[in-house]
């Protein structure tokens, strides 16, 4: 069995046994060899983390395709687990460019990817029921046909774009799993309630829930009780290392002094940690 048939099967077996696990998004080689080195079973890539990581905006196509897959590639590449990629709405609005994403993805050693139904526009942000359903269903198809078992995750973009519609929402969710995704999304999701509607509506099919947001104090146990199976970080991880440079710029203009550097991860152990 090659390497990327047994990264699929490992990820595959993560989503069907009993508990919730966390899956980081790092947004380089180096953010995901340090949270491989903690012990984390698998990866997913974050377009924001990449984006901001560039000096771009995010969602707001600012990212090609070709970008989003060298940088996953070189997250494939640095660690041995498992690794899924944010991969957007697709890069195109027809199904035919889902579908050719999810190729083009297990190309580069990805085991996992999520499609969204955002557009991408601002005066429409949300495809329309019947193109979504039939976008995830060619991505689904293409992951099939792929020589291991592609975990496709199908997100549901309302809560993102202002769409505070948790009925609409969870209809989507519904019928994309029958379309055939194995892992349901609403990014957005804030309280207990909203999150137990959502897992079960579309149960026994696994969901992610997005955290590291504010205002959302909830832990991993409550929400392996709630009968989440998955919990990404999306953005925050490269937002709160963004944090954690700006308040030491802002210290070293404002107040002449490096106190930040008491917090900084020392050389010798970074340095160690990549020479691995």
């Amino acid at each position: 069995m090659d390497v990327q048939t047994l990264r699929a099967e490992a990820f595959k077996a993560m989503h069907e046994r009993e508990g919730a696990f966390v899956i980081p998004n790092p947004w380089d080689a180096g953010s995901a060899r340090l949270l491989a080195s903690l012990g984390f079973e698998a990866l997913a890539t974050t377009s924001a983390g990449l984006a901001f990581s560039l000096g771009r905006p995010d969602a707001e196509g600012a990212l090609s395709l070709e970008e989003t897959l060298s940088n996953a590639r070189s997250i494939v590449d640095a660690t041995p687990l498992p690794v899924a990629a944010d991969l957007e709405n697709g890069f195109g609005d027809l199904p035919q460019d889902c579908a050719e994403t999810i190729r083009r993805a297990a190309e580069v050693g990805l085991v996992g990817g999520s499609i969204e139904d955002a557009s991408g526009r601002c005066d429409d942000p949300i495809y329309d029921f019947g193109l979504s359903v039939e976008r995830v269903r060619a991505a689904v198809q293409a992951a099939r046909a792929l020589p291991f078992p592609f975990t496709l995750c199908a997100r549901a973009e309302n809560l993102l774009h202002g769409r505070l519609d948790l009925d609409d929402t969870i209809r989507r969710l519904q019928a994309y799993a029958e379309a055939g995704a194995d892992v349901l999304y609403a990014p957005g999701l804030r309280d207990v309630e909203e999150i137990r509607a959502v897992v079960q509506a579309v149960a026994p099919k696994p969901v992610n829930v997005l955290m590291g947001l504010a205002g959302v104090p909830l832990s991993v146990n409550q929400l392996q009780d709630l009968g989440v199976k998955r919990i990404s970080v999306g953005s925050s991880l490269a937002r709160a290392a963004l944090g954690a440079l700006q308040r030491a710029a802002l210290e070293i203009r404002d107040q002449g002094s490096f106190g930040y550097s008491a917090q900084a991860l020392p050389f010798a152990e970074l340095n160690d940690l990549f020479r691995r």
